[in-house]
């Protein structure tokens, strides 16, 4: 299976063929973004790892965004009691190879956690994610209990206008959202803004008062990550957000990155309609977001690398 969808990947040429297929040219920037780098890079075709490595270094290096002696969170998703080939939950060596890079940048204290939706302690260990974490010098913090989170207002907010967020990140300097790509059932799609319900203590809330609306207003939290990488090497196309056997796999090999949260998941999005169709109005927290002002969905707008490895 995992050949046959390679084929299938190698197929799409590169991410911006991809994109390109929905009209997107990742060519375009304006005047005020060219002379400040990357707003987003898109990398194909490589392991996890290695293609992490091209796409931070692209975007100006993890010393850019992780100061000296900065407490930094990174927040994958572990919520499900899966192993890492069911990609439900984020691939654990990239997760350890951001950790790794903030120590590097300087960061005094990384803590890795989330708010899960299986056993908690199942989860941490069957993803790999929880011993990755802890082998890269991280601290895996609980998120279990009520007791760990902070009562937050949310000013912007359409309907979710005051949340418990988990203290790890109201406390942190910087933290980074480390997503993985994948189908969702009721939100159509899991990628950044949607990994916030990670950070939030009543996941409830959110299904019971316009899931995408709530995903939006959860993403205009002030303390907004400083990057975005989404994790697109294995993806779960379909039966999500768990899975149910690897036959809902595919192997698309990439990876997004940007500080620009309605952006990086518009194009992770866009890369997914490929393997199976996903058009991005029926992910309806995208525009809300955008609506929201917390970043934008025109990639014209923006400057993107691509690199195809």
């Amino acid at each position: 299976m995992e050949r046959r969808n390679f084929l299938k990947a190698a197929l799409l040429g590169s991410v911006a063929g991809a994109l390109q297929m929905k009209g997107i040219d990742l060519k375009a920037a304006d005047k005020t973004t060219v002379e400040t780098g990357n707003d987003m890079v898109a990398v194909m075709g490589g392991e996890p790892v290695p293609m992490y490595r091209k796409a931070i270094a692209a975007m100006g290096g993890m010393g850019k965004y992780i100061k000296k002696g900065y407490k930094v969170v990174v927040k994958p998703n572990i919520g499900w009691d899966k192993k890492p080939e069911f990609a439900a939950n984020t691939n654990p060596e990239l997760v350890a190879a951001i950790i790794s890079d903030c120590f590097a940048a300087g960061a005094s204290q990384v803590t890795v956690f989330d708010h899960c939706c299986d056993e908690w302690q199942a989860c941490y260990e069957h993803s790999g994610i929880a011993e990755a974490a802890r082998k890269a010098g991280a601290e895996v913090a609980f998120a279990h209990d009520e007791k760990y989170y902070k009562p937050v207002v949310l000013p912007k907010a359409v309907r979710l206008k005051n949340a418990k967020i988990h203290e790890s990140i109201v406390d942190c300097d910087a933290w980074i959202n480390v997503p993985i790509l994948k189908n969702h059932g009721g939100a159509k799609m899991t990628v950044s803004m949607k990994n916030f319900m990670g950070i939030v203590w009543d996941r409830g809330f959110f299904h019971s008062n316009n899931l995408q609306q709530c995903i939006a207003d959860a993403s205009t939290y002030e303390k907004m990550p400083v990057l975005n990488i989404v994790d697109a090497y294995r993806i779960m196309t379909q039966n999500g957000p768990k899975g149910k056997s690897l036959d809902d796999v595919q192997l698309a090999k990439a990876l997004f990155i940007s500080p620009d949260i309605v952006a990086v998941d518009t194009a992770a999005i866009r890369f997914f309609s490929q393997f199976r169709k996903m058009d991005l109005a029926s992910v309806g927290h995208i525009a809300k977001g955008e609506a929201l002002h917390i970043g934008t969905s025109d990639l014209s707008k923006l400057k993107i690398e691509r690199i195809k490895m």
